[in-house]
């Protein structure tokens, strides 16, 4: 009984530092720039510096083998401060001279601005998906543990055996 009531603390005490790390981590959602110049986009993180999510485009392009450009757009990325989706514009696009618009005109260039969702956010989805998960593992695997523990309580009972049972 104490190993069960220990053990929901500390699982208590888990769940509350989760729940306080997710706000600690929660930031304002980052902000992207998707140019079209013809037919060919490309998206620009419009906070960089604050959010990181330049250093996940650099890795994300990275990924898929094209160092090259992400250092480029990284470097185009440092003449631009603290942008919100008010700067997302067509001229924004074609200063930020990309290989897909050379040649383009303003009526060439077609913006979008949108946001990714916040860490909080993220840290809410995983918390639903790993409890209801976990919901659903136990759903499976209580009528297996019910019977061990009861073989368990069994093994630990003791039963006298009487000295006139035999006779």
């Amino acid at each position: 009984m104490l190993l069960r009531d220990s053990l929901s603390r500390v699982l208590a005490l888990f769940l509350v530092v989760l729940l306080c790390s997710s706000f600690a981590t929660a930031s304002a959602p980052a902000s992207f720039c998707k140019c079209t110049c013809f037919s060919n986009s490309t998206i620009i993180p419009l906070d960089p510096d604050s959010s990181g999510s330049g250093s996940s485009l650099h890795g994300a392009l990275r990924f898929f083998g094209r160092s090259d450009d992400a250092h480029g757009l990284d470097g185009r990325a440092k003449n631009y401060r603290s942008l919100n989706c008010n700067d997302c514009s067509r001229k924004f696009c074609l200063d930020y001279d990309l290989p897909t618009c050379h040649g383009a005109k303003e009526d060439d260039v077609f913006t979008t601005c949108f946001q990714r969702d916040s860490r909080k956010d993220e840290a809410i989805v995983f918390i639903f998906i790993i409890a209801t998960g976990s919901l659903l593992a136990w759903a499976i695997f209580k009528p297996w543990v019910e019977k061990w523990l009861e073989a368990a309580r069994e093994r630990r009972s003791y039963i006298p055996v009487s000295e006139n049972a035999g006779h």
